[in-house]
């Protein structure tokens, strides 16, 4: 299949990268699910899988250590936009992100960059309400115990 090139956009700091070695598992009008290696490796992070729920606003990453053990699930909600004549999906970071530890222990992250971004023109109102709903909507589903459902796409391609 002939995916779409597959960017990644954040707005602090300002920067757009083509994902180009990120492998595509799959891709539907509404999910997509690739594997990928860390592209600034850090100390811990070095690998992982990642979904994007494009319909709901949100990405489910599964870091991994070099030595394949779960690291942490990080979430970061966003947007994104379809170029066809290109074929290209640009995915927008819109700065909240979640992070959900090995022991349950869940901690919202980077809220305050929010204000800041709307402020300077980086992300609009209509952004902003759209990311608030969206960090909502994924909280409550990791709150009633629902993160098996949204990571069951990751884990059926990890034994691959």
């Amino acid at each position: 299949m002939n995916y779409p090139l597959l960017y990644r956009k954040r707005i602090i700091p300002d920067e757009c990268i083509l994902l180009k070695d990120d492998e595509i598992l799959m891709w539907d009008d509404s999910v997509i699910v690739t594997r990928w290696k860390a592209l600034k490796p850090k100390k811990d992070l070095h690998h992982g899988y990642s979904c994007y729920f494009l319909k709901e606003g949100y990405k489910i990453s599964k870091f991994y250590r070099q030595d394949n053990t779960l690291l942490y699930y990080y979430c970061d909600i966003i947007t994104h936009e379809y170029y066809a004549a290109e074929n290209k999906l640009v995915v927008t970071d819109l700065l909240a992100d979640v992070i959900i530890y090995p022991d349950g222990f869940v901690k919202v992250v980077d809220l305050d960059e929010m204000v800041p971004a709307l402020e300077c023109g980086g992300i609009s109102m209509n952004e902003l309400k759209k990311a608030l709903l969206s960090c909502n909507a994924l909280l409550s589903l990791i709150y009633n115990g629902k993160l098996p459902e949204l990571t069951k796409y990751i884990e059926s391609f990890e034994s691959l």
